[in-house]
């Protein structure tokens, strides 16, 4: 998941101005780990927790790569991809 941060936003969670960090493809991607609010955000208020405060966005990708693995961070495999094949 170290990688997959690294590739998502370069670990970063806050913007300078306090703001949380939004994609650049698609700006419902949100945070450190960039978790899409329109697929995740009902799931993730239902599990009482919120996708802007880190501990919340990291522990909900947990909860993803428990339950699917990598697959919802699929788009940016090309980049945390080779890195975790060479670490295998």
């Amino acid at each position: 998941m170290i990688q997959v941060a690294r590739c998502e936003s370069t670990f970063t969670h806050t913007l300078a101005d306090g703001s949380v960090l939004k994609g650049r493809v698609d700006n419902r991607d949100t945070g450190v780990m960039q978790i899409n609010t329109y697929y995740h955000g009902a799931t993730m208020e239902r599990m009482g927790l919120n996708v802007y405060d880190l501990k919340d966005n990291m522990a909900y990708a947990r909860h993803l790569y428990e339950t699917q693995g990598l697959q919802p961070w699929s788009a940016s495999r090309p980049c945390w991809g080779k890195t975790l094949a060479y670490n295998s």
